[in-house]
């Protein structure tokens, strides 16, 4: 995308108190990563409140993810560690958002299918980092410090993630089983990508 996607941008105003703080973007990032695997953790309960929580609790965290990087610019503290800790909390966040929904989900008609799936999610986020790594260096990211771990395909200010912000309100209106079957589908259509796009790229 030739522009930063539209929470990004919001990101990028929000941050500006933080800039004169002590808070550091890493730090920032392990409080997202938090806030993430605790409302996985939520979702792995089973319970309609819990759930509602969590998903919620995620979708805070999916937005915060912008704000490390943008503190990191505007501050002027962006390095190699920011850079891989960003794609590892991406990672980590999206493995455990599926492993809890498989768990959360063995009780219904989905049985043990549940688990199964939630783990193929999560294999497909923890490949996916590697692969999208991959892709940063083959494309000489690595080393751009203006360059956000991102490696989703975009249109119109909006990205391929972006789609997770459903999730809550999915979630809040009792929808949110059909949502897990689609989204680990899809988790396994974007890894696919990823390898393709990598393997495309070594290619070349």
């Amino acid at each position: 995308m030739k522009s930063p996607p539209w929470d990004q941008r919001l990101a990028r105003v929000l941050v500006k108190p933080l800039v004169k703080s002590p808070v550091t973007p890493n730090q920032l990032t392990i409080f997202t990563l938090m806030i993430a695997l605790g409302g996985a953790g939520l979702l792995a309960t089973g319970d309609a409140a819990d759930a509602n929580w969590g998903a919620g609790l995620f979708v805070l965290a999916r937005f915060m993810d912008h704000f490390d990087g943008e503190l990191a610019r505007q501050k002027q503290m962006t390095s190699r560690l920011g850079y891989y800790l960003d794609y590892i909390s991406g990672a980590l966040s999206y493995g455990a958002l599926f492993l809890c929904l498989g768990i959360g989900f063995m009780h219904s008609g989905l049985g043990n299918w549940a688990l199964a799936l939630g783990l193929a999610g999560t294999a497909s986020a923890v490949i996916s980092m590697f692969t999208n790594l991959g892709i940063d260096q083959q494309l000489d990211l690595e080393n751009d410090a203006d360059h956000d771990a991102v490696g989703y395909p975009g249109f119109a200010g909006f990205e391929l993630e972006d789609g997770i912000y459903l999730i809550a309100p999915i979630t809040w209106f009792g929808y949110l089983q059909p949502f897990f079957v689609l989204a680990g589908i899809g988790a396994a259509v974007y890894c696919l990508w990823t390898c393709w796009t990598l393997l495309r790229l070594r290619r070349a």
